[in-house]
């Protein structure tokens, strides 16, 4: 018995020492628990759940930087697993990941103070969904925290997770002004670092070699 607790505190260890558990064993959680909480039918529509900062999301009596993102994380695991789109990507075989998110900050979250996290899918293209998630306070309603999250679909794309949901083709909203920005932001960067690998100039001459 001594010899197997022994062995079990140290894969335990070993685990700990490798992954991020807390992470993975909360992601369970959240996507557990949004199955026994109310579907969100409409799939456009706006989920909130509540938050508290506690003393391991703090550095200096505020909510840590990165903490806002790892927030984030988890509140689009339960609105996908609310809204159905989880359910579409495994019908679909489709795989997401987050391509780009942006940030602002603008007032912190002090420690012991509640909040909601507000998230939403804003619109989408071919490749990705585009998301919105506002941290706003419990105690004053202002929004202390504002995040865009660009959410890659990887072997389908966002029309056919709608249709499979909805049944029907679904019109995609109109793109708000700051969006767009943030949207041509990411694009430009992208060209700007294609350029400084070289892919750009190596396009550019097989056009060449073509014509």
């Amino acid at each position: 018995m001594e010899m197997l607790l022994c062995a079990l505190g140290g894969l335990l260890l070993l685990l700990f020492s490798c992954l991020d558990v807390w992470y993975f064993l909360r992601g369970v959680v959240v996507v557990v628990r949004a199955w026994f909480q109310k579907p969100v039918w409409d799939v456009l529509g706006e989920q909130s759940v509540s938050g508290r900062v506690l003393l391991h999301d703090i550095d200096l009596g505020h909510m840590n930087n990165a903490r806002y993102l790892r927030e984030c994380d988890f509140a689009r695991f339960s609105l996908y697993s609310r809204n159905g789109v989880f359910k579409a990507c495994r019908a679909l075989r489709a795989t997401m990941v987050v391509g780009a998110t942006t940030i602002r900050l603008r007032r912190a979250l002090c420690l012991g103070e509640a909040f909601e996290l507000r998230t939403r899918i804003v619109v989408w293209d071919e490749k990705a969904f585009y998301l919105e998630q506002r941290f706003v306070s419990c105690r004053d309603g202002l929004v202390a925290a504002v995040m865009w999250c660009k959410q890659n679909v990887m072997r389908s794309s966002p029309d056919k997770i709608l249709q499979y949901l909805c049944k029907r083709k679904v019109e995609c909203p109109d793109y708000p002004e700051d969006l767009q920005h943030w949207i041509s932001f990411i694009s430009a960067s992208s060209q700007a670092l294609r350029a400084q690998s070289g892919l750009v100039d190596k396009t550019g001459a097989q056009e060449d070699k073509d014509k």
